[in-house]
């Protein structure tokens, strides 16, 4: 049976944990520990709740993304847009997920945009093959960043936040 869970997932540096307290909180809240397993958190927005799932981007947590995939209804996949030498690999663990459900809706974080190494969000929509994960699948993509702590979560958060909530409520 589908769960109304949303799974967070990326390689570990990406910003998962911090991405995700951010949408909570609504306001800027670094992580600076790696996720060593499991983090759920729940948002509750206009008429619904949101339950996430981020599962730890480490190599020996990876084996856990394919086990919970085919209950989740929304992939949230976040990246590191300023980690170059990493977007094969991400590219890679993101197709070989997309693979198994080829509906599931997609929310691409392209994270740490304000770094001057960032690669734009065009760079990195052709570096992760967006347009090669079909064309049955909703795919959207945002460029986010969590700089200064403690301060208001940026517009593109909140459009991204009031998005995954659309989705939610029209699933």
């Amino acid at each position: 049976e589908k769960s109304n869970q949303i799974l967070v997932l990326g390689l570990d540096g990406a910003g998962k944990t911090s991405v995700l307290q951010s949408l909570a909180s609504n306001r800027v809240q670094h992580s600076v520990a790696p996720t060593q397993g499991f983090n759920e958190v729940c948002i509750h927005t206009e008429g619904s709740q949101l339950e996430f799932l981020e599962i730890g981007g480490s190599e020996p947590f990876r084996s856990y993304w394919d086990k919970y995939l085919p209950n989740g209804w929304l992939l949230i996949f976040v990246v590191d847009s300023a980690d170059h030498e990493r977007l094969p690999e991400a590219k890679k663990c993101l197709h070989q997920l997309l693979e198994q459900n080829p509906r599931l809706p997609l929310v691409v974080f392209a994270n740490k945009q304000d770094l001057k190494a960032a690669y734009h969000i065009t760079d990195i929509h052709d570096a992760l093959a967006l347009s090669e994960v079909g064309n049955d699948r909703k795919i959207f993509l945002f460029g986010t960043q969590v700089t200064e702590n403690g301060s208001e979560i940026p517009s593109t958060m909140e459009d991204a936040r009031d998005l995954i909530a659309h989705l939610a409520t029209n699933m």
